[in-house]
């Protein structure tokens, strides 16, 4: 068979195997892996360095089909390269990552091959992607940290980190806000190892993209600092060829190849439609598709086992050959350099030096405290000395989040640092939560920070890092209506709420500094949940920890801070973050006159549900007269947690832009009206008996 003949079967391979999939599952989307192809075909087959049988390689390249939609391209590729599946644990597998029997059950219940890309669930996936734009933006953090790895740890002759990242994207990605911010600051930092393919097949779900898209994107990404490639046509190979190496030869800024395509290639009555976009081609097109392609017309999930051998011989001899060289640089370079040796290795496991926390030491009491951001800065920058890998930055406020890494050693990342461990993310949260998780998931311990009104620019992110469970951190600072003067425009109401909301993120308020420095040690030593943590602008008293409960409990999420000894208490508050220490000043008032007070820091709703339900009864005090929650935020969710309390003393509207202190009057955070409020009902209740 000649080379043309192997190639053109491949392609089909993977446009029938698609095409199959999408009509037994009646359900997907057919017409982009057709029309793409050629384009996965020449990039598996003819570029990246990947070797199928250790899918985790460090050094690999990476693939991200931002167009997550066209997840049948993907399992395609998985399946006939024979992608190896990895364990929970990260051990190769005997088994293949997607076999026919998965791709058979496309988008059913525990198939390998769910309707969009999922991390950990199916191996070889990069990146889960299915919102448009989320593959490209996250791309680029894959990049970033690509750069950052080669300049921390590569040596003359040990050239560890040269990987390229590959994104394939849509239409609907250039549409998507998120992938224009991400391409802005690629540019910008010159990306070199990054390559976009821009499937132009001018299709979508409601048409033709002429009606709502008529920009030029060629001359936007020049204009964000992009070498920009074009070829004519998805099913020329060799223009293909072509503009790969185009890119591997381009050394000062990523690359955009676009490409122009047709999408549901060979079906003689739904080529360049809508109709192919989202739904099944149909048993009749389907047939007539394969007629055209010279494909048996009565098969189906057929796989010629020339095809297997083809990609054997290409992929996997290639990729196999450059795996063995690097693991055999990496044992001479553990030798060369032990101490960043071990460093790669204990990342590789999403691990933490054994004495990650040499450097930390216990805040001393302090009633005029210390603000919540500033105590994080602190702790964030003494865990940095001791975890090399610690890289992240802010959306243009580390002066007001406090998360400069202040080291004269740790410096800039830029097109002239690549070394650089401070990020400046410029005005992109979005772009910003994207690029953290490409990093988390290069093994970097990632972290980004803003006011915490502007986690709305980066919910989708932060959902996704949840469902690939990484670890990355978000840092929000200007917690709540204590911000004052700004207003309701940045004073967060509904925006703990929100965030907690999200399944297997894990949220801290923490109370003062003490609380965030047993936070930070968990936080880095999590190896899969992401992190939102709210912290306050305002100064919060640091307590002695002498008359109160040690800051360990933050570890359970919940602990009795002040009255454990009481006995059936009269009033039980619970609080986080800044109204801890206000409740401490109201039990003072409370027992002035004559009650008996217990007082609960809640730091982190996640953790604390994770306890067991003895511990949960033990802290949640339900024999308490009065139990009342404090916290300067919405009070949707409180029940839940604190199982019917008395009152919830809580903002259920947005603020008001006036000083701090006038607000906490006018909503109720004061001393004064929390004793109130609670002899008020201890009283109504006596009065029952």
């Amino acid at each position: 068979m000649t080379t043309e003949s192997i190639e053109q079967k491949s392609v089909n391979t993977i446009r029938t195997l698609s095409m199959d999939a999408v009509q037994a599952a009646n359900s997907g989307h057919p017409g982009t892996p057709m029309a793409m192809a050629p384009v996965a075909y020449s990039l598996w087959q003819q570029v990246m360095q990947y070797d199928p049988t250790h899918p985790l390689w460090p050094n690999r390249d990476r693939f991200v089909l931002s167009i997550g939609h066209a997840s049948m391209l993907l399992y395609s590729m998985l399946h006939l390269t024979k992608v190896k599946s990895v364990t929970e644990d990260g051990k190769i597998s005997d088994n293949v990552s997607v076999s026919l029997e998965s791709i058979k059950n496309f988008r059913q219940l525990h198939s390998k091959c769910p309707g969009h890309p999922e991390y950990r669930w199916t191996s070889g996936v990069e990146t889960t992607t299915g919102p448009l734009g989320q593959g490209v933006a996250t791309s680029v953090g894959m990049a970033l940290a690509g750069k950052w790895l080669g300049a921390t740890y590569n040596r003359p002759d040990f050239k560890l980190f040269d990987y390229n990242v590959y994104a394939l994207a849509g239409d609907g990605c250039m549409m998507e806000g998120v992938s224009s911010e991400a391409a802005s600051i690629a540019g910008h930092l010159k990306l070199s190892n990054l390559c976009v393919v821009y499937d132009n097949n001018r299709i979508t779900i409601e048409g033709d993209t002429g009606l709502a898209f008529s920009e030029d994107v060629a001359a936007r990404f020049l204009s964000y600092g992009w070498n920009v490639t074009r070829v004519e046509d998805a099913n020329d190979l060799p223009a293909l060829k072509t503009a790969f190496e185009n890119f591997k030869n381009t050394t000062d800024r990523p690359t955009l190849i676009i490409v122009n395509s047709h999408i549901a290639f060979g079906a003689p009555n739904k080529q360049d439609t809508h109709g192919a976009h989202g739904a099944p081609l149909g048993d009749e097109e389907i047939r007539l598709t394969k007629k055209a392609y010279g494909w048996p017309e009565d098969k189906q999930f057929y796989v010629p086992d020339d095809v297997y051998t083809h990609f054997e011989s290409g992929m996997g001899q290639r990729g196999k050959a450059v795996r063995d060289a690097w693991e055999a640089m990496f044992n001479e370079y553990r030798t060369a350099f032990p101490e960043q040796a071990q460093q790669l290795e204990i990342m590789d496991k999403n691990g933490m030096p054994a004495d990650f926390d040499k450097y930390l030491s216990p805040f001393d009491a302090d009633p005029k405290g210390i603000a919540g951001r500033t105590a994080s800065g602190m702790v964030l920058n003494q865990l940095a000395k001791a975890i090399p890998w610690v890289v992240g930055g802010s959306a243009d406020l580390a002066p007001s989040t406090m998360t400069r890494l202040t080291d004269d050693n740790m410096g800039d990342f830029s097109a002239d640092n690549y070394a650089g461990r401070n990020l400046h993310f410029g005005v992109r949260e979005h772009a910003m939560a994207a690029i953290m998780n490409g990093m988390a998931l290069c093994k970097l311990r990632s972290y980004g920070s803003g006011f915490m009104v502007f986690s709305d620019y980066a919910r989708p992110s932060i959902r996704l890092a949840a469902l690939m469970e990484i670890p990355v951190v978000h840092v929000f600072t200007h917690d709540s209506i204590s911000v004052g003067e700004d207003g309701p425009t940045h004073q967060p109401v509904e925006h703990m709420v929100s965030l907690r909301a999200i399944p297997g993120l894990t949220t801290f308020r923490p109370a003062d500094a003490n609380e965030i420095l047993e936070m930070w040690k968990i936080v880095v030593q999590s190896k899969r949940k992401p992190v939102a943590m709210a912290l306050s602008r305002q100064a919060l008293p640091t307590l002695d920890r002498r008359k109160f409960a040690a800051a360990s409990g933050v570890a359970n999420g919940a602990y009795i801070l002040y009255g454990e000894n009481v006995d059936n208490p009269d009033i039980c508050l619970f609080a986080s973050g800044s109204e801890v220490s206000l409740c401490v000043d109201a039990a003072e008032v409370l027992e002035a006159s004559g009650k008996t007070v217990r007082i609960v820091s809640v730091p982190s709703w996640e953790l604390f549900l994770a306890q067991s339900a003895e511990y949960q009864t033990a802290v949640l005090t339900t024999n308490a007269t009065v139990r009342i929650v404090v916290e300067e935020g919405a009070t949707l969710g409180w029940t839940g947690v604190v199982k019917n309390p008395d009152a919830i003393i809580g903002v259920d509207t947005f603020g008001e832009s006036a000083p701090m202190n006038v607000l906490h009057h006018k909503y109720g955070f004061t001393k004064e009206n929390i004793a109130a409020t609670a002899s008020a009902i201890l009283e109504r209740k006596h009065s029952a008996y």
